[in-house]
């Protein structure tokens, strides 16, 4: 989940980065990468525009660090960069097929409801595809992903139940 302001050890290692550290950056992106890499690849279905999403998140991150001020955790402002950049990567270019990562071997019938899975999910606005992932594939909460999307928390909820309702009627119609 996205961490809490001050809470835990990102914010050492936010400041030791403010004081020029690359270590502690270094830290940071292990501790990170691998959950944005797993939203970036939702959000964007492809492998290649999540690597380049991960490394722009926090090429930008570590860039604007000397001006962080810490009012939301550093794990929010990275996911909140991460997801700005998926829109804009998703814009530029619409998947054919997405792809998952961390999949065993499917078996005939898996790789197709998968796919039908995916494709559904890529079919979704930016905004409900954005929540649905947030909520129900990274887990976190709403006042979490309200503040990483700029919305209000009521916003938020309504946008999970909009999307799920839309999940369900493209899933039913294929």
């Amino acid at each position: 989940m996205v961490d809490r302001p001050l809470a835990d050890e990102d914010a050492g290692w936010v400041a030791a980065c403010q004081a020029g550290d690359e270590r502690a950056m270094q830290r940071l992106y292990a501790k990170h990468h691998g959950r944005l890499f797993a939203m970036a690849l939702r959000l964007t279905g492809n492998r290649g525009d999540a690597e380049d999403v991960v490394q722009e998140a926090f090429l930008r991150a570590w860039r604007a660090l000397p001006s962080f001020r810490g009012e939301a955790s550093f794990g929010t402002w990275i996911y909140r960069i991460a997801v700005n950049l998926c829109r804009d990567q998703f814009k530029r270019r619409r998947p054919t097929e997405p792809e998952v990562e961390g999949q065993a071997a499917p078996t005939p019938g898996d790789g197709i409801a998968r796919r039908r899975l995916e494709s559904a999910l890529q079919s979704l606005s930016a905004g409900y595809r954005e929540v649905l992932v947030l909520h129900d594939v990274m887990e976190l909460k709403h006042p979490e992903i309200a503040e990483i999307l700029g919305v209000e928390v009521g916003t938020c909820k309504s946008q999970l139940h909009k999307a799920r309702a839309r999940m369900r009627a493209l899933l039913t119609a294929a």
